[in-house]
């Protein structure tokens, strides 16, 4: 059996402690990678569930635009929202609650 020199250990040591340092390093920079991963995939949820609210909200508004192009529904929303009236009548408000 050969003989384990002191030359022999201490490479063994710095080959040991150079591999552990790169081992180190690289679970550093995986653990901040990882959590930069997560806040970008819980970023990218929040922005789908806001896209899904823009294209509800805009498909209201598209059926908003087309309900005001009739005359008659113009004009409905118009007396409703700004307190308009046809000659003759008569707008009374009610109050939102009713208390008993």
């Amino acid at each position: 059996m050969a003989k384990i020199t002191k030359k022999d250990k201490r490479r063994v040591l710095i080959w040991s402690m150079l591999i552990i340092i790169i081992i180190s390093y690289l679970a550093v920079f995986s653990l901040h990678y990882w959590t930069q991963i997560l806040a970008n995939r819980k970023e990218k949820q929040e922005l789908e569930e806001n896209y899904t609210s823009l294209l509800k909200k805009e498909e209201e508004l598209k059926s908003q635009i087309t309900k005001l192009q009739d005359p008659e529904y113009a004009a409905e929303y118009a007396r409703e929202k700004y307190m308009l009236s046809k000659d003759g009548e008569v707008n009374i408000k009610l109050p939102d609650e009713v208390e008993n």
